[in-house]
């Protein structure tokens, strides 16, 4: 083994455990494992500019800009409103339908936005059923991500299977190649969320309501303590609130002392923000220590009390809340909204705020004015999951944005272009009809998972270019050569499967796929079906909340524990590998 291949191996090692540690978001990781290959001249600049030329990420964006398109012309509203009359009050009937409208629209549009779209209306659905969130967000999830696996354009993992695929000099994956085997296990799965996972599902309460929060304290108040107040140089414990009243900040000049709230001692000028009701307001205008007229010569602002809602929100994966500090956000100052808590893998933060870098799909407890709140979901900072977000909708566009994506499905299924130049045209299309405007589409992009997929690809490269991927192969083709290619599709399925439970689906598609096909081809099989079980595996995320980004975002939203997943993914994950071995081999012989 030469120095070259330890130093990648040593990488690719390095890459994993970050991966599963998080030591940094997996896009950096990915990148700098690239980026440590070109220092080293493992791989020159030259040869890593080229995995910008590969056709799976520019196709992957563009289907990003399509899936904006049918969101804002209203298509995906339908369907949620749809599911919303078909349930009928019954959780079955919200079950099957919900699953089935889901697994529907997912086939035909990335199932990361599908998930987030239909999140709040699941929501409002679970409290017209009778039951917990959690009842249906996993199943939610879960459906996503068995559509996703039914058309190339399901999944962005399919989309860069099919790049691997041509990569390694075999057919790139068409259409609906994997349509009839992926409804055979989108069928399957549903009946085991139905029939048994159903009563799997856990009832747990939504962060709100752990936290206490009662929508009867229905005003943010914001009182000015006058020079000669007799509370100038007490602290807040000898303000006359009663049990109804909750401070949450107060304001000295620009300077929030929310921090050290209980050691502060008042002085003029002070402005203390509470959390009230109405009786309250009045009483504290009826004791005339605090100020409640007009702007004073001071230059003091005057006092407001704005209606006011609490309301959880996520943080999306294209918010730009992501990977910042709290203390920088300044919710306070540019929206008048308090973030009260976060709920993020099981446990509910409500200390040490300001120290807390926001994570995609952590969940918000907010409160301010509905003003304050619109603008900051407008801004796209955040997603409503109290209430599906009122956005202005182009539903008389609809057709063009439907018709867009059906013709790109169509044309790529009958060889007339390749996707990749079919979604561009039909991105161009949906943005210069305006189904939806530039901006928006350009930030429906994840550019996350695109440099995870570029950082990734530029390690492949590094893996074929030193012998490494042929070493592996030879090594496991030594030891499993006399197994029988079922027993060999059957490791195939589950070391991709285990291994996308763990880091990041596109990145293990990137990884496993070359060596999928190399193994194929040097014991003398058809590469199709391995191609077939590393795709179909790489979705099957079901046992862990980190592998597959729909998962991440219902962890949160449902105020799951990281063991809920585990019970009901890994009997599916089991099942899924059984099947795939069975139905794989029937529709892509060796």
């Amino acid at each position: 083994m030469s120095f070259d291949q330890i130093l990648v191996l040593a990488v690719l090692v390095a890459v994993f455990i970050s991966f599963f540690r998080e030591f940094y978001p997996p896009e950096v990781t990915a990148l700098g494992a690239s980026a440590i290959l070109i220092a080293t001249g493992i791989i020159s600049t030259n040869d890593f500019l080229k995995v910008f030329s590969n056709s799976a990420p520019i196709t992957i964006a563009m289907m990003f800009i399509l899936s904006a398109a049918l969101e804002r012309t209203g298509v995906l509203e339908w369907i949620g409103e749809f599911l919303k009359r078909q349930a009928r009050g019954s959780l079955l009937r919200s079950l099957l339908f919900m699953m089935g409208g889901t697994v529907a629209a997912s086939a035909f549009m990335n199932n990361t936005p599908v998930v987030i779209l239909l999140t709040p209306i699941m929501i409002s659905l679970a409290g017209s059923v009778g039951v917990a969130p959690s009842r249906l967000l996993i199943p939610l999830s879960f459906a996503a991500i068995f559509g996703g696996t039914l058309t190339l354009v399901g999944t962005s993992t399919n989309i860069l299977m099919s790049g691997v695929a041509t990569e390694a000099g075999q057919p790139p994956i068409s259409m609906f190649e994997m349509t009839l085997p992926g409804l055979i296990m989108a069928a399957i799965g549903t009946a085991y969320m139905i029939f048994a996972g159903r009563f799997l599902l856990p009832d747990r309460a939504s962060l709100s309501s752990i936290l206490g929060q009662q929508q009867k304290r229905r005003f943010l108040a914001r009182l000015l303590i006058p020079g000669d107040s007799k509370f100038v140089g007490k602290t807040l414990a000898d303000l006359p609130f009663n049990g109804n009243a909750r401070v949450l900040d107060v304001v000295r000049g620009e300077v929030s002392l929310r921090r050290t709230m209980k050691e502060v001692v008042l002085e003029p000028g002070d402005r203390i923000v509470i959390k009230t009701d109405t009786g309250e307001i009045l009483g504290l205008r009826e004791d005339g220590a605090v100020v409640f007229n007009d702007m004073d010569e001071s230059g003091f602002e005057p006092v407001t009390a704005d209606q006011t809602i609490t309301m959880e929100a996520s943080v999306g994966p294209n918010s730009h809340l992501r990977g910042r500090l709290v203390r920088d956000l300044k919710l306070r100052r540019k929206y008048g909204v308090y973030l009260m808590a976060i709920h993020r893998q099981d446990q509910n933060l409500s200390e040490e705020l300001p120290d807390l870098r926001l994570q995609f799909a952590d969940t918000l407890l907010l409160e301010g004015p509905m003003e304050g709140i619109q603008r900051l979901m407008e801004d796209g900072g955040i997603v409503n999951l109290t209430a599906p977000a009122d956005k202005p909708l182009r539903r008389g566009k609809a057709p063009i944005a439907i018709a867009a994506i059906v013709a790109v499905m169509l044309l790529s299924a009958f060889d007339v272009m390749p996707i990749a130049g079919l979604a561009v045209i039909g991105a161009v299309v949906v943005m210069m009809t305006r189904c939806v405007d530039p901006e928006d589409a350009f930030e429906a992009i994840d550019w996350h998972i695109l440099f995870l997929i570029f950082g990734m690809l530029g390690l492949s490269q590094g893996l074929e270019s030193t012998g490494t991927v042929a070493l592996v192969v030879e090594f496991v083709v030594a030891r499993i050569e006399w197994m029988g290619p079922l027993a060999i599709l059957a490791a195939v399925y589950v070391l991709t499967s285990v291994l996308t439970e763990m880091v990041s689906n596109n990145a293990v598609a990137v990884l496993v796929g070359p060596l999928a096909i190399a193994l194929a081809l040097q014991l003398g099989f058809d590469p199709r079906p391995f191609i077939m079980a590393v795709m179909f595996a790489a979705s099957a995320s079901f046992a862990t909340p980190i592998g597959y980004q729909t998962n991440t975002f219902v962890y949160s939203a449902g105020g799951y524990k990281f063991r809920d997943f585990l019970i009901v993914g890994v009997p599916l994950n089991i099942l899924f590998a059984v099947i795939a071995v069975i139905v794989i081999p029937i529709f892509f012989p060796f």
